[in-house]
């Protein structure tokens, strides 16, 4: 399962760690050993002097359409809610060095809540930011009902994780949640720009210039933590269970 995703040092910036996604005939659905390579790499970058970069970037027109289904109704049928979508989430939000995202399509679940831990993601303007928790009976994750009120304010934040209405790359970039719009072709190497600009920056100031922003972890945590509790009761709610079936039946 480690193919599906892909841990690459660029040759042309060899101080950046890319974890891409790549499962594009699941339009890169993240299953639980997909989570745990990803924990794994950001917990080995973190400890490298080497790398002072994170990048996240998925495929040519999808970057994540969230969470494989298949996994989480395997969970509700058996109760058993795995600890590596939780262990991944805290290792985001533990990281030291900065994290930079590419998007290229379709960010659903996961694939748009990520980015609110990203310090800049780049998003090409065929992107669609989606969040269908509540549609799936399920609550917001990532610590998402806390970053996005803070990012976007309530309204717009409500209308993405309760509503669960779509934003356009041009919505997102105004609300808050990207930092810049590119063309397709063009989202991978102004990413990797970024990414490249940050590493040749001193690491230690920069470092200290991304915690006075970001501010202490410790509710971030503790948030990741009450969603996870919320998610795993629905997840083996009755009303779940029918909405992940009536999904898989499409």
């Amino acid at each position: 399962m480690t193919d599906h995703i892909l841990i690459e040092r660029p040759e042309t910036a060899p101080h950046i760690q890319v974890i891409r996604f790549n499962r594009p005939e699941k339009k890169n659905a993240i299953t639980r050993a997909m989570y745990q390579t990803m924990t794994d790499a950001l917990k080995a970058a973190e400890e490298a002097p080497d790398i002072r970069v994170h990048v996240f970037l998925g495929t040519e027109g999808c970057f994540s359409a969230g969470n494989d289904l298949a996994d989480f109704l395997a969970f509700a049928m058996s109760g058993n809610m795995g600890r590596e979508v939780i262990d991944f989430l805290v290792a985001l939000a533990r990281t030291k060095k900065p994290v930079v995202s590419g998007v290229d399509g379709l960010a659903i679940g996961i694939g748009t809540t990520i980015h609110l831990h990203c310090d800049l993601t780049v998003a090409s303007d065929r992107s669609l930011f989606k969040t269908p928790f509540v549609d799936l009976a399920l609550v917001p994750e990532a610590a998402s009902s806390l970053l996005a009120p803070r990012v976007m304010g309530h309204q717009r934040a409500f209308a993405l994780l309760a509503l669960g209405e779509g934003l356009s790359a041009a919505e997102a970039r105004d609300a808050g949640l990207i930092w810049k719009v590119a063309a397709p072709e063009a989202v991978e190497a102004e990413t990797l720009s970024l990414a490249a600009k940050l590493a040749a920056k001193p690491p230690e100031a920069l470092r200290i210039a991304r915690d006075l922003m970001r501010g202490s972890p410790d509710a971030v945590l503790a948030r990741i933590q009450e969603e996870a509790e919320y998610f795993a009761a629905q997840l083996k709610s009755a009303e779940a269970r029918a909405a992940f079936e009536a999904f898989m039946k499409r």
